[in-house]
């Protein structure tokens, strides 16, 4: 007795195959050449019967299963872990009562795995900021003036605009005061 995902089988024969497919290039002479083989996934191939009161159900759910590409687990001789069904044939005849003739192939199937993780949604909105994160706030740097001091001398030595000093000292241009502190950054 065998099982393919639950249902149960008489199996009487597995037959499996593994290949692999390989470049091939001709050649003026001589055998062609290959550069790369891959490796095809394994196949299983099941014939036996289905038996029992519900055979028919459990051919019609294999079929689906089929169309919807389950992943099953086949367990028999051979045990087949991530196989998909690749074709279901049968053959009903008089010498069996509460069954079918039926033929499987499976076909091996790996299983890719996402690294991300879906998070579910609570429903609630989470509150969005639209505003421009707030520059971090530096510390001021003030000057002492000297004779000869101006505003476009200062600009060039701490690197801040004409107009910014102006806006932040309140001085006229040709009226800067000796001893005074002055913001420059």
């Amino acid at each position: 007795m065998a099982k393919l995902g639950k249902v149960k089988l008489f199996i009487e024969s597995e037959g499996d195959n593994s290949s692999v497919d390989a470049t091939s290039y001709p050649v003026e002479k001589g055998i062609p050449f290959t550069d790369h083989v891959q490796e095809k996934p394994d196949e299983l191939t099941l014939s036996g019967f289905i038996i029992g009161e519900n055979f028919k159900k459990d051919k019609e759910f294999l079929k689906q299963e089929m169309k919807k590409g389950t992943i099953m687990t086949y367990i028999g001789r051979n045990i087949a872990k991530n196989v998909i069904i690749l074709s279901i044939d049968g053959n009903v005849d008089s010498s069996i009562t509460n069954g079918s003739a039926i033929s499987i192939k499976l076909q091996t199937v790996r299983i890719a795995k996402n690294s991300w993780v879906k998070i579910k949604n609570s429903g609630k909105k989470k509150p969005t900021n639209n505003s421009k994160k707030p520059t971090p706030k530096k510390t001021a740097v003030y000057h002492v003036t000297k004779k000869g001091d101006t505003y476009w001398g200062l600009s060039k030595k701490y690197g801040t605009s004409i107009s910014q000093l102006r806006k932040w000292n309140k001085y006229p241009d040709t009226k800067i005061p000796i001893g005074k502190k002055l913001r420059v950054k």
